[in-house]
């Protein structure tokens, strides 16, 4: 690719993370497709089934070769971070752009981020506009967990950025390279660097159907981010541990000083249960969150591939270069 972005007709490939997306799939890929055909000559898009189980693969299968669509299938479901990183691995563009199926990340803001591109940018990502048409647990979840991820830690998450962006092939070369299978992308988007830029967005309706995104799934993904780019609980662990040892040694010298100046008698059993079961309760919780981060030791050092690709296949002919 030429160093002179304004003068360059760069190579785009989209990446589309699918998973029982049959009814969307077909519109989200056109719409892409009119977009891309505006703006490069060269273009591709890769659609990532994540183990769906209704017929988005035959869909992807069906489509016409002017859509310049690949199919990349899963063995079974993974989850959307490791079918980003799949799309990562099969896209051949010299700049790739992640979107999701279900047809709220509007292909009219490719041209924005190509711009921006132009302009020097390595990554553009867009930021959500408007979050309340959300459920309040997810905004609120939402708010509290990027206030976690900013407390003394290297990194910068931008807030309401997703996997809406560009990347250059340079950002593309750095994540293929991060090893992990605990992957959280939002922070490694962050980790990896270069010179990025944010691009409001509003999120347009469904096409079609629900999001199969439940709140366990958030609540999953989020405490992947907390484990894989901070250290908080364990420096929380640290602290309430060392106060409540603190409170109890402070307890300690006023009973003794109470029983030897004042004659009072030491509290009976209730006390002393209760004492014991909170502080069970608390050692437990810790040993918890120590046990987190000692089983995402055991899945990295078991060396497992983070996914497993059944099927590759291209419902067009003369791509440009081979994936």
């Amino acid at each position: 690719m030429t160093t002179d972005r304004s003068q360059s007709n760069p190579h785009i490939s989209v990446i589309v993370p699918a998973f029982n997306e049959s009814s969307a799939i077909t519109s989200t890929v056109e719409n892409i497709a009119n977009q891309l055909a505006t703006l490069s000559p060269h273009w591709d898009i890769v659609v990532i089934d994540d183990g769906s189980r209704d017929k988005t693969a035959d869909i992807v299968r069906g489509l016409p070769a002017y859509l310049r669509t690949t199919l990349v299938r899963f063995s079974r479901n993974f989850g959307k971070e490791y079918a980003i990183t799949a799309g990562l691995e099969y896209a051949s563009g010299d700049i790739v752009i992640c979107m999701d199926a279900d047809g709220q990340h509007s292909p009219a803001l490719i041209s924005e981020m190509l711009e921006k591109w132009r302009a020097g940018y390595d990554m553009v990502y867009a930021v959500r506009q408007n979050r309340h048409i959300e459920s309040g647990f997810k905004r609120w979840g939402s708010k509290l967990f990027y206030e976690i991820m900013t407390l003394g830690e290297r990194i910068t998450i931008p807030r309401d950025a997703g996997d809406f962006r560009l990347m250059n092939r340079n950002v593309v070369n750095a994540l293929r390279k991060l090893p992990e299978r605990n992957r959280f992308m939002k922070g490694m988007y962050a980790w990896v660097g270069y010179k990025s830029i944010g691009i409001p967005y509003t999120p347009l309706p469904r096409s079609h159907g629900v999001s199969t995104f439940s709140r366990l799934k958030l609540i999953q993904l989020a405490w992947t981010g907390i484990t894989s780019f901070s250290v908080i609980p364990l420096r929380l662990a640290s602290a309430v541990g060392g106060l409540l040892a603190l409170l109890a040694f402070i307890y300690g010298i006023w009973v003794i000083l109470e029983k030897m100046f004042f004659h009072e008698s030491i509290p009976g059993w209730p006390t002393v249960v209760a004492s014991l079961m909170f502080f069970s309760g608390v050692q437990l919780l810790f040993i918890g969150i120590l046990g987190e981060y000692i089983a995402r030791i055991y899945d990295e050092v078991k060396g497992r591939p983070p996914y497993i690709v059944a099927e590759v296949s291209a419902s067009y002919q003369g791509k440009e270069s081979q994936l």
